[in-house]
């Protein structure tokens, strides 16, 4: 751990991850997307997403990583919802292209209740937002709710014996393993196809190099 940071810095770190804001949380934004997309690319990959398929993404950011969503396969169409209304104004500046073909779509909700009717979409994938669900049951329980049947959904998280060392997530962070995900699941209607154990290399919000120990929870309605 770095002692460069000040404990409100890393609070104020903390609070930028959670929910996006200003300037500040433009770049941040810019920072996770790069920093995620191994994990980003993992979730996407596991939703095995097929052709006029229609894909829901809870926190998304800044969403620079749609077009690697939408090149899986022919006619997607693409639903973004996050707490942001700064994340919701630059994944619109930056996908603006796919929003003009109707393509995409990005609306803002309460961490909690998702605006849709029941069983509108093929899959769903979340990346690094779990650690932060008010009501975790509740939010997995409106996913499996707007899931068709036989539909897919990708939890992509870092690994609690990893995320534990990083001085950030005393602020704010709800961290999972195998076992926290498996008791949650346990409580809906989703079952755990697999869950995948993977590495990457990445920077930290704190600018150190390390192995990030992370996992994709595959479940399926």
């Amino acid at each position: 751990m770095s002692n460069k940071f000040s404990e409100k810095d890393l609070k104020s770190l903390a609070e930028q991850l959670s929910n996006p804001s200003g300037e500040d949380g433009i770049k941040v934004a810019q920072m996770m997307n790069e920093g995620n997309i191994e994990m980003t690319k993992a979730a996407i990959k596991a939703l095995q997403l097929k052709f006029g398929q229609t894909v829901l993404e809870l926190g998304p950011g800044n969403a620079d990583h749609l077009k690697i969503i939408l090149d899986q396969a022919e006619y997607l169409n693409y639903f973004g919802v996050d707490i942001s209304e700064t994340m919701k104004a630059e994944a619109e500046r930056i996908n603006a292209k796919y929003i003009e073909l109707r393509t995409a779509f990005f609306t803002l909700y309460d961490g909690t209740h998702l605006p849709f009717k029941d069983k509108t979409f093929d899959a769903a994938l979340t990346v690094n937002t779990i650690y932060f669900w008010e009501k975790p049951l509740e939010l997995l329980q409106e996913i499996y709710r707007v899931i068709k049947p036989g539909g897919r959904c990708a939890i992509a998280f870092g690994q609690k014996d990893f995320m534990e060392k990083l001085p950030f997530v005393q602020y704010g962070f709800q961290l999972y393993g195998d076992e926290e995900i498996k008791a949650l699941v346990g409580h809906t209607g989703f079952s755990i196809e697999e869950i995948q154990h993977l590495k990457d290399e990445t920077i930290t919000k704190t600018g150190e190099k390390v192995e990030r120990k992370f996992a994709v929870a595959v479940l399926v309605k």
